[in-house]
């Protein structure tokens, strides 16, 4: 349930996030007016993303076994690199969100209502659609396992706190880092896809789409029983299978190593070394230029026109003692 708690206020946050950000920005530059056709849009990308989430769900209901679970083990590969590129994506520009998003409303004010309901359902709608998709491999695979509500109900809890944060950000009464937060949540999302990707090859094993469905890693469910209050955590927070295949291990190993090794990287580690070799490349031409060719640029400019005003008083100068 933790887990799904995770998933749902971590992608909660995100779109309600945005909400306050647009809303927020209008309310102080008194465009008030334009807040209906933002409403309009947050309202529609949100009604798209849970039908699109009722759509898999009874959809699903309606295939065969191996057909449900060749989609299902299909979406869930899906959903984790959606989300491994939207928490990458959120790390990056977690401080710079707010510019960009004022920046597109300044642009689509100017034309007009059409324009404010479209980016509005863009914004919120990238979200929604992801999250819906997320969290329902994720449900699904914790629902398989624990045969309960739990996991829907963390998602909705998170969900719903998430909304309560955004509230308390556009009210000012909440300060925190969004930058940190984004950066250990999604450490922790990392770890939870992770998990869905494994049970998403486990799906694709039972549709006898890939093989190896046999060959078990490991099996310690008499020492981890899914069923115990210790199992039923480790599968709520890790996707923690007792008896998993040596593909699943595998993949789940190839994804979580690389991916958690880059996600925990300063932020603009590349560009800042490339940044350094552009600076001293600079140095060097220029030091260059001024040792070998004089001054270029600006400053051969300035030094033609030295010595072009040195040469016309010379000329005078001659001129006049020819005339004397």
């Amino acid at each position: 349930m933790f887990g799904n708690y995770l998933i749902g206020l971590r992608e909660g946050l995100e779109a309600s996030l945005v909400v306050c950000i647009l809303v927020a920005y209008l309310v102080k530059t008194d465009r008030r007016d334009a807040l209906k056709p933002i409403w309009i849009g947050i309202g529609v990308a949100c009604g798209v993303s849970l039908a699109f989430g009722a759509a898999l769900e009874f959809g699903s209901q309606e295939l065969t076994f191996e057909a449900q679970e060749l989609l299902g083990g299909s979406l869930s590969i899906v959903a984790v690199g959606l989300v491994t590129w939207m928490v990458f994506w959120m790390r990056r520009t977690a401080r710079h969100l707010r510019a960009e998003l004022h920046g597109k409303l300044d642009a689509t004010l100017q034309m007009g209502t059409g324009a404010l309901v479209a980016t509005a359902f863009l914004a919120v709608g990238r979200e929604g659609l992801e999250t819906a998709l997320f969290v329902w491999a994720s449900v699904r695979a914790a629902a398989d396992a624990e045969g309960s509500s739990a996991p829907l109900t963390g998602v909705l809890l998170g969900i719903a706190t998430a909304v309560v944060l955004g509230w308390l950000f556009y009210r000012g009464a909440l300060r925190i880092n969004l930058a940190k937060f984004f950066t250990w949540t999604g450490a922790m999302l990392v770890v939870v896809a992770a998990g869905v990707f494994a049970y998403g090859v486990h799906d694709l094993q039972e549709a006898r789409f890939l093989g190896g469905l046999p060959d078990k890693a490991f099996d310690i469910s008499a020492t981890v029983p899914p069923d115990s209050w210790y199992g039923t955590l480790l599968k709520g927070v890790f996707n923690f299978q007792p008896d998993p295949t040596v593909l699943q291990v595998t993949v789940w190993l190839l994804y979580l190593v690389p991916t958690l090794a880059l996600f925990l990287l300063p932020v603009g580690f590349g560009r800042s070394v490339g940044d350094e070799k552009q600076k001293a490349q600079k140095a060097t031409d220029e030091q260059a230029g001024s040792g070998g060719d004089g001054a270029r640029g600006d400053d051969g400019a300035v030094a033609d026109g030295e010595r072009v005003r040195d040469g016309s008083r010379r000329t005078g100068s001659r001129t006049g003692g020819d005339d004397n």
